[in-house]
């Protein structure tokens, strides 16, 4: 088996006396979706935190491309290759499409831009934000007003941002969030397509999306891993159908 791109040992964050993340230990490996699922509350996104290094975790380490990162700044692991989308879209509507890819280009590369000039004045922002909007399918709407976009064109747009950072890991937060199921096809089209070039962590709710997607899936309930493996074992797991798929056994 390949060496992990990601690997959680015992990752352990408490606010109170809650323990939100306890315990958590998983590997994502090169190459692979990894979805983790959970019901409400389960420390699903607490966990993409700590990872990001939004929230540091109380205890465990987190090791990135053979790197213990536990302690790194989010800027710095943004740099080492972690790229994240979050639930709720986080572009600047105002901003044309073009130029919500270039600021995050801008953003990798140190380039001098300033508010005052647009980003996409840059030619070299200008064609790597360009190259970015095309993985996604938005190259046409370059010169959009953001905020005009659907939702799933917004999502699509925060995956292109979050690709101009030229990632080795992309850690997507419900990226299905509010998405109706036209728009649900296409982003999981979209994802599909993704796959061949980038390894990603998945946190979704859309099950029917997370069965067609990953490659491997945890299960976090209440803020333990309570089983990891292929869609089929997961779907054949008694504890998991109890506890989270909704069915039982009796």
């Amino acid at each position: 088996m390949a060496e992990p791109l990601l690997r959680l040992d015992g990752l352990r964050k408490h606010f109170g006396r809650l323990a939100v993340t306890d315990g958590v230990t998983l590997d994502v490996l090169p190459g692979e979706i990894h979805a983790i699922i959970g019901p409400n509350g389960a420390g699903k996104t607490t966990l993409i935190h700590e990872i990001t290094g939004i929230v540091a975790p109380d205890d465990g380490r987190i090791v990135f491309a053979g790197a213990d990162i536990t302690r790194l700044s989010l800027p710095a692991r943004a740099r080492a290759g972690l790229a994240r989308s979050f639930q709720i879209t986080s572009i600047v509507g105002g901003f044309s499409v073009l130029e919500n890819v270039a600021l995050a280009v801008q953003a990798r590369s140190g380039s001098s831009f300033r508010f005052a000039f647009p980003a996409a004045r840059e030619g070299a922002l200008n064609a790597a934000a360009m190259e970015a909007l095309d993985q996604v399918g938005l190259a046409d709407r370059a010169a959009l007003p953001a905020g005009t976009l659907s939702h799933g064109e917004k999502r699509a747009l925060e995956l292109a941002i979050a690709l101009a950072t030229r990632p080795r890991l992309l850690l997507l937060d419900e990226p299905l969030a509010g998405a109706g199921p036209q728009e649900t096809d296409r982003l999981v089209a979209l994802l599909t397509r993704l796959r061949a070039a980038y390894t990603i962590l998945l946190v979704e709710h859309d099950m029917q999306a997370v069965f067609a997607l990953a490659d491997r899936i945890s299960v976090l309930v209440y803020g333990r891993i309570i089983a990891t493996g292929t869609v089929a074992a997961i779907r054949a797991n008694a504890a998991v159908r109890a506890a989270y798929l909704g069915e039982d056994d009796t």
